[in-house]
């Protein structure tokens, strides 16, 4: 039967690889993390760092296990600011990491992502430090103004931990997007928008329930339930191996705005609609020509 993805045999071989490809790096990366050798703007940047640690790790699952297909690429401006606006899914945002790959491998550009990530991220030891240098940036609209009035790609997703944690049960239905924050800051900067769709992250760890009580303590938004965790420990983090699809939509442009829409909640509402509208759209139509989750 073809498409079917064995849970043994070449694939336990390629979870091997996986873990012996991260754990190379581990060391060296730890080392390089605390440092501000190499970070290329005031954010802590550090492209080398990037490219030569931390995207290898993320691009055998991108190639080899998640089987990344990536469409409309040429919707993705080749240079200067534009705001790529997806939906966020899959328990922990491997979704925005899988994008980054997307676009520095496969775009024509070759473009970086610089992310705008919750508090939460620069809150946790060792994480705080990569997420720093793979160039995500606190989400909010200061930080991505100064991004897009540099000429960067900017990457935003709005549901936020409200699509991260959703239950299983509620997969590929977008959430609320926030205030439109996001609409408010293309307003502002005259950059485009760029609708992005992504399948296959929602299955990685199907969320069947979540423990208050250990987010509370923790202090996390959610505390995740699933299959395999937490009843299988730390092998319960280990993502099933999904067939993805990451899909870009045409830009949508701001130009015909008025220089002061962003000040009218009105018109802010109303094109962060549009985006979410054409998301959930093309959720849907990708979800109708899916075959299976895992081919």
């Amino acid at each position: 039967m073809t498409g079917d993805v064995p849970f043994g045999g070449p694939e336990a071989s390629l979870t091997a690889e996986l873990l012996r490809e991260v754990l190379a790096g581990a060391a060296e990366t730890l080392a390089r993390l605390t440092s501000d050798e190499g970070a290329a703007d005031d954010f802590g940047f550090d492209p080398e760092l990037t490219d030569d640690l931390i995207l290898p790790a993320l691009r055998l699952l991108y190639e080899k296990y998640f089987r990344v297909e990536v469409e409309g690429l040429e919707h993705v401006p080749a240079d200067g600011g534009a705001l790529l606006v997806a939906n966020h899914s899959g328990t922990l945002p491997l979704d925005a990491l899988m994008l980054q790959v997307a676009l520095r491998d496969h775009h024509s550009a070759h473009r970086r992502l610089r992310l705008l990530a919750a508090d939460l991220a620069f809150g946790l030891p060792v994480v705080r430090d990569l997420a720093r240098k793979a160039g995500h940036v606190r989400a909010c609209p200061e930080n991505a103004l100064r991004l897009l009035g540099s000429g960067e790609l900017v990457g935003v997703m709005p549901e936020g931990y409200k699509g991260l944690g959703k239950p299983f049960e509620e997969r590929y239905r977008l959430q609320r997007f926030g205030r439109g924050g996001f609409a408010a800051v293309a307003l502002r900067s005259g950059a485009p928008l760029v609708p992005c769709s992504i399948v296959g992250a929602e299955e990685i760890y199907p969320m069947i329930g979540e423990s208050r009580t250990l987010a509370r303590m923790l202090r996390l938004p959610y505390f995740p339930i699933t299959p395999t965790f937490p009843l299988l420990g730390v092998l319960g983090l280990i993502p099933l191996p999904t067939k993805w699809t990451i899909r870009f939509g045409a830009p949508i442009t701001v130009d015909a705005f008025p220089a002061d829409a962003a000040e009218d909640p009105l018109v802010v509402e109303k094109l962060a609609g549009e985006v979410r509208d054409t998301i959930q759209h093309t959720l849907n139509e990708m979800l109708e020509q899916r075959e299976s989750p895992f081919s």
